[in-house]
């Protein structure tokens, strides 16, 4: 028996694991992860029987082989660390993150007399594999050129102090996929000669992520290559397509599909007609018996991963070579190492800092969305310098009364730089959309993070944008007034993300507030609209496809209020002398029904209006909210978010009348000729 240690617990262990199993002559004697809970999940589900903290403390196991399955800073380390345990090594791509690395650690085998083998999984794929022999017999003719288009997403950064590696280096991107990409190139061109790799920061994905365009143009011993590599495109893609002098190979390593395009002895139109139509079939064939492979489990999910975990061992068993040598990863490192230590620095200096013309005084959050610039704008033309926390760097320079501080809210250090030496932070941010990783970094972490740091430095006042959906909907009688003491809503995680981060986050500042560790002051405004918010649908409508869908009749009143209100709400806030933990609703109390909010958007050509009972959505919500509890993922209909989609109307904003001295400058009728253009005759 081959006695395998892992060493990483993280998504790719699963695939590792699985394979292992497969095997009769492997045993897994333990898995290491200083993530025990993470390292426990894996060992439960693949029959582990021991989870360790290290590597250095699976030693205890006597394992015969590692595998290496952690971020790439990592590799070179933990490979030369389990050699010298007497271990062989099974390491995931890219090898290392330098030539030098990769000598050590193939000098480390050489001297103890230890298989290294680095784990290149897409040239192992069947699919690959498969049109590596078509090409060999000679399928394509001479192959005269090679492109691999590879798309990707990363799981978003949930905050906190520790930020996923994909994160941390601008070259993480380029690690992870680039490298299959060059060594696929090889297996089907020959060594590569020179390669040009160029890197991109769209401005449109994760801006954690920073460059997240890259593509590579190559040649090679026997034709020219090229990679495209993006975290923007969708769908997922994964293909190869091979030019040759007598045929055009697609792979799709996704679908496991091949598809040849050759030439016949007809007219091209007629060639084209029954190329396509023949291609056509057989990916319709391949796909569906590729679909019952999946589902009767012959074939595995991340095939290459399986079948390069089964050859390596094999060949270990039998005392082989592996089917990756360890010159062939250094090799790829070789044509890396450059790239990645270049943008590295092009991230940190993308992510400079401009040191401002005027010290600050005043740190908003969330400056880049509808409330944050209005506020932006009215502290600029009142001459106050502002420091901005955004996500990225804007596409022209700041201008020098703006100090901008670049990073994710949900990063405790990126905060403490931002709050430093601030009087007054206005924290406008929050998730608005995603999954629970985004809600969960921008508003819980993000509103933890600000906390903090007021804390540590002492600001003088916190401004904190809460929401009116974090009270009771589904419960609230008719006609009853909302204000600052209405109930809290009871059943916050059926309502989705936005109200359940949101509650939470507002209890934690007012928690704060009552321990008196930092001054406090809420904001709850209303609806907020004016310019730029026109396509937003007013309280319980549904944007669906553009067209807005009212539940019910339009009659219920609209709790609105206009944006440049709001801000005068906020600055009064900031220096009102109110206790510490005060909450102010602001709301118009003129109000708008729905149906004439949505008439007057649609008079002026803005919006296509629906009005929908409650009972049909109700019965949809129930069908969905069984579906989503069979497939144990959430749904964006219920019947408790279909209770709670009724406006909060009327609303009491006394407090903030009296205590801020508070009143709505822009009327309800100003505010939507402002914000739709106008009356119409």
């Amino acid at each position: 028996m081959i006695k395998v240690g892992l060493v990483g617990a993280g998504y790719v262990s699963t695939y590792h694991a699985r394979a292992l199993r497969s095997l009769p002559f492997v045993e897994m004697v333990g898995i290491a992860d200083p993530e025990q809970d993470r390292a426990l999940a894996v060992a439960r589900r693949f029959d582990i029987p021991r989870i360790y903290p290290s590597l250095a403390s699976m030693a205890e196991a006597q394992p015969n082989v590692i595998h290496i399955l952690t971020p790439p800073a990592s590799h070179a380390p933990l490979a030369l660390q389990a050699m010298d345990m007497g271990c062989h090594v099974f390491v995931e791509k890219p090898m290392a993150e330098t030539v030098a690395d990769c000598d050590r650690m193939i000098e480390r085998a050489r001297e103890r007399g230890l298989v290294l083998s680095v784990n290149h999984s897409a040239r192992m794929d069947p699919i690959v594999l498969r049109a590596l022999d078509l090409i060999a017999k000679g399928a394509c003719g001479q192959v005269t050129a090679v492109d691999f288009f590879r798309s990707s997403d990363y799981a978003a950064y949930s905050g906190g102090p520790v930020v996923p590696p994909q994160f941390r280096n601008g070259s993480y991107p380029f690690q992870d996929l680039g490298v299959h990409g060059l060594y696929l190139l090889e297996a089907f061109l020959g060594p590569i000669r020179h390669a040009d790799t160029r890197y991109y920061a769209s401005g449109i994905g994760d801006p954690n992520l920073v460059f997240d365009e890259w593509r590579t143009l190559v040649e090679c011993e026997n034709g020219t290559g090229q990679m495209y590599i993006s975290w923007n495109v969708r769908p997922m893609q994964n293909e190869l397509i091979v030019h040759g002098t007598r045929g055009v190979l697609h792979v799709d390593c996704y679908l496991q599909t091949l598809s040849l395009r050759k030439t016949y002895p007809a007219p091209k139109p007629v060639q084209r007609i029954f190329g396509a139509g023949t291609n056509a079939l057989g990916t319709l064939w391949k796909v569906t018996a590729n679909t019952l492979r999946f589902a009767t489990g012959r074939l595995k999910p991340a095939p290459g991963i399986h079948v390069s975990v089964v050859k390596f061992h094999e060949a270990l068993h039998q005392g082989a070579p592996p089917p990756v040598p360890p010159e062939e990863g250094r090799r790829i490192i070789s044509l890396i190492e450059d790239v990645s230590r270049r943008a590295d620095a092009d991230k940190c200096a993308y992510l400079t800092e401009s040191e401002p013309a005027q010290v600050p005084r005043v740190l908003i959050t969330g400056a880049t969305g509808f409330l944050g610039r209005a506020l932006v704008s009215r502290l600029r033309a009142e001459g106050e310098p502002l420091r901005l926390l955004v996500r990225r760097p804007p596409e022209k320079p700041a201008p020098p009364d703006l100090h901008l501080v670049y990073g994710d809210l949900g990063n405790p250090a990126v905060v403490d730089r931002a709050v430093a030496g601030m009087e007054i932070v206005f924290h406008v941010g929050a998730a608005m959309k995603g999954g629970p990783f985004e809600f969960h970094s921008g508003t819980i972490w993000g509103t933890r993070n600000i906390v903090d740091a007021c804390y540590r430095h002492g600001v003088r006042r916190l401004v904190y944008v809460s929401s009116l959906s974090v009270l009771d909907h589904a419960g609230h009688v008719p006609g009853a007034p909302i204000d600052e003491h209405s109930p809290y809503e009871p059943q916050a995680e059926r309502r989705g993300f936005y109200t359940q981060t949101k509650l939470e986050a507002e209890r934690m500042v007012l928690e704060a507030a009552a321990a008196n560790r930092i001054q406090v002051v809420v904001v709850r405004p209303g609806q907020i609209y004016g310019p730029g918010a026109e396509h937003v649908p007013p309280s319980g409508t549904i944007n669906v496809g553009g067209r807005w869908v009212v539940v019910g009749s339009g009659e219920h009143f609209v709790p609105l209020v206009y944006v440049d209100n709001v801000v005068d709400a906020l600055l009064e806030a900031a220096q009102a002398d109110v206790p510490n933990g005060s909450i102010f609703q602001v709301v118009d109390p003129a109000g708008v029904r729905q149906k004439e909010y949505v008439e007057y958007a649609r008079r002026h050509g803005r919006v296509r209006a629906l009005y929908v009972p409650a009972w049909p959505l109700t019965v949809a919500g129930f069908a969905l909210e069984r579906l989503g509890k069979m497939l144990k993922r959430s749904v964006p209909l219920t019947p408790y978010r279909v209770k709670s989609i009724t406006p909060l109307w009327p609303c009491d904003c006394t407090a903030a009348h009296t205590r801020l001295g508070w009143t709505p400058r822009v009327s309800v009728a100003e505010g939507l000729e402002k914000t739709f253009g106008g009356p119409t005759s």
